[in-house]
């Protein structure tokens, strides 16, 4: 009986699944960035005392601060005229929130029908 080549994996991936999650990871590093660069100036208006809505906002957008400060953009990810405790709990608030969405979709699996 003559044997089929099988392709190679790492961790169970082919060599193609892991270049197209590469490239999708990179994809979604590169628009974290820019959607974090054109969302900053209206996130962090001047002159303003910020409450639990723009810290639910800037905890949410925290983790897309990441590709920007990797690549040496200094950027703010935390606001220091904010209202104390209200601030703090919405920046909390919104750290979870962003990671229940990007983590739990990244391992949420549909059941497969029988």
């Amino acid at each position: 009986m003559a044997r089929t080549p099988t392709s190679a994996t790492i961790c169970g991936l082919t060599t193609r699944q892991w270049a197209t999650k590469c490239g999708g990871f990179a994809l979604t590093i590169f628009l974290l960035g820019w959607f974090y660069g054109r969302a900053l100036p209206h996130a962090y208006p001047k002159d303003r005392q910020f409450g639990f809505g723009h810290g639910a906002l800037h905890g949410a957008l925290m983790p897309m601060a990441l590709p920007s400060l990797v690549l040496g953009k200094d950027v703010e990810i935390f606001a220091a005229n904010n209202s104390g405790r209200p601030y703090k709990i919405g920046y909390i608030v919104g750290i979870n929130l962003c990671g229940l969405l990007v983590f739990g979709s990244a391992f949420w699996k549909p059941k497969k029908k029988s």
